[in-house]
């Protein structure tokens, strides 16, 4: 199970709330599937049906991961309009299989966050804990 602080997860909800109507993104990361700390991003895409993130702000990121001692455990990102269930584009992008996606879907009054493991065959759901 990946566990995220309440605040981290409230702060990812008000970033795809900001964003919308596009995507919002932006990476988890912290030790043993403990979320310590989130980076928000921007989407280079600026659009509501796909996400990127520009390569220097993905090697700064990795940068801070690695001078505080954490590893990247999550990468999430909203869908504005759709459920929380990766899309075919995020199955094709999926290009770090051993980390976490995230989304946070806005389709509905409350805001629903799931995780899953995306792989080239399969995608997985993972539980999340949210922590105070």
């Amino acid at each position: 199970m990946l566990t995220i602080p309440k605040a981290i997860v409230e702060r990812m909800i008000e970033h795809a709330r900001r964003e919308a109507p596009h995507e919002c993104c932006g990476m988890l990361a912290g030790r043993e599937k403990r979320v310590m700390r989130s980076f928000e991003l921007e989407n280079a895409e600026r659009s509501p049906l796909r996400y990127s993130i520009h390569p220097l702000q993905q090697l700064k990121v990795f940068e801070e991961i690695e001078q505080e001692s954490m590893e990247l455990l999550a990468i999430y990102h909203s869908h504005p309009e759709t459920i929380a269930f990766p899309s075919e584009t995020d199955v094709k992008m999926a290009f770090y299989p051993e980390v976490a996606s995230i989304i946070i879907s806005l389709k509905d009054d409350t805001p629903n966050v799931k995780a899953f493991w995306i792989n080239p065959d399969a995608i997985y759901p993972e539980e999340i804990g949210i922590i105070e």
